[in-house]
């Protein structure tokens, strides 16, 4: 259960992260060319992620042996996972500017308005290299935590219902969600893949965790407060 609810959880809150940038785009350019060439362009984008979902996911569950791949993907996980978390960090802190999705839509704007309007196929290309390089992300997340864990379906699923929740608050509200709290999201997805890549890498090598899967919650409050630590020491003034 506990499995379950992490892989799903991670996929779910990684997608909603990645599917706010991937919908300015989509905004920026519907609302400013018209919707039919970046329609087609997210369709385009999404139909190549999913091909990347399926193949991998199958080469990965089928053909790589379990504890290879647990310190592969947990590498991974690891890896990706404080990177999202070292940038969450610096934000709390203050030490680099919040992502803000307002002027991340602007900058597509302008960037469409020095293209000729008759060419429908500009749309398309920003809407498909947004969409698609922005799903990269989810697409390597549903796979590693799914497939980990045999739970590929259940990741997919997440990462589905993910950009279903995005995209249909999107269509209401016909502009950049800047309000969502991103770097609250991206600073829990960091935690949770840390752990998670932690976990595995670890199991993959050969250690035995004394509660089995939920010790990934000792490892999610251990990432949690060291990175609390962190962001007051960055925080807090050199000494003159």
């Amino acid at each position: 259960m506990y499995a379950q609810l992490f892989t799903f959880g991670a996929a779910f809150l990684g997608s909603a992260v990645e599917s706010v940038e991937a919908l300015t785009i989509v905004l920026a350019v519907g609302l400013t060319r018209g919707w039919r060439a970046p329609l087609y362009g997210t369709a385009a984008a999404l139909a190549s992620l999913a091909v990347l979902v399926v193949f991998f996911g199958q080469v990965i569950v089928n053909r790589v042996p379990e504890s290879s791949l647990k310190i592969i993907i947990g590498t991974l996980l690891l890896l990706f996972g404080l990177r999202w978390l070292h940038k969450a960090v610096l934000r709390s802190a203050g030490a680099v500017a919040m992502h803000d999705e307002e002027r991340a839509y602007e900058q597509t704007v302008n960037e469409l308005g020095s293209a000729s309007a008759r060419h429908d196929w500009v749309g398309f290309v920003i809407a498909l290299k947004g969409v698609f390089l922005e799903g990269l992300e989810v697409v390597f997340i549903v796979i590693a935590v799914g497939g980990t864990s045999h739970g590929l379906p259940l990741a997919a699923g997440g990462g589905l219902l993910a950009m279903g929740v995005v995209a249909a608050v999107g269509l209401v509200v016909r502009k950049p969600l800047a309000r969502v709290p991103e770097n609250t999201l991206k600073y829990a997805v960091g935690i949770l893949l840390t752990s998670i890549g932690t976990f595995w890498a670890a199991e993959g090598m050969g250690a035995a965790w004394p509660f089995d899967f939920v010790s990934i919650f000792g490892l999610v409050a251990v990432y949690f407060v060291t990175s609390r630590w962190a962001v007051a020491l960055i925080r807090r003034p050199l000494p003159a």
